[in-house]
């Protein structure tokens, strides 16, 4: 039996309140699409190929990121807590702006990704390790 999935073909979603949206369901031939000032807790592209993809100023909160390809894609000021990365391909991924991160560096591929130094924690977590700043 033939399942119809929802194709996304260079779709610009702004100003969106959609929580909880399984776009790994979504039709991955030409999957292109990007996200500015939305609201998506609890979705999930779980094991979607989505490069380039632009996130600005969205909250990710407990969105799900595992086994997806996002290289040379944008977070820009997006919150990203408790997101799951979990053998994602963040290549070239820009993580600068955002906040709220926790990425395995062991677990998740992410080659000339940019982090900033306040976000550098959400790179440590696992090690349970207090960073302070002094002056």
């Amino acid at each position: 039996m033939s399942t119809l999935k929802t194709a996304f073909r260079d779709v610009k979603f702004k100003d969106c309140k959609m929580l909880g949206v399984p776009f790994d369901d979504c039709n991955g031939i030409g999957l292109f699409f990007s996200f500015e000032n939305c609201l998506l807790n609890l979705s999930s592209f779980y094991k979607t190929k989505i490069r380039k993809t632009s996130f600005r100023n969205c909250q990710l909160q407990e969105t799900d990121f595992a086994q997806c390809d996002l290289t040379d894609s944008e977070f820009d000021n997006c919150d990203l807590l408790s997101a799951t990365f979990d053998h994602t391909i963040l290549e070239k991924a820009d993580f600068r702006t955002s906040y709220n991160y926790s990425i395995d560096p062991e677990m998740n591929r992410i080659k000339k990704a940019k982090f900033s130094v306040r976000g550098i924690s959400g790179l440590l977590d696992k090690y349970d390790l207090t960073i302070d700043s002094y002056p």
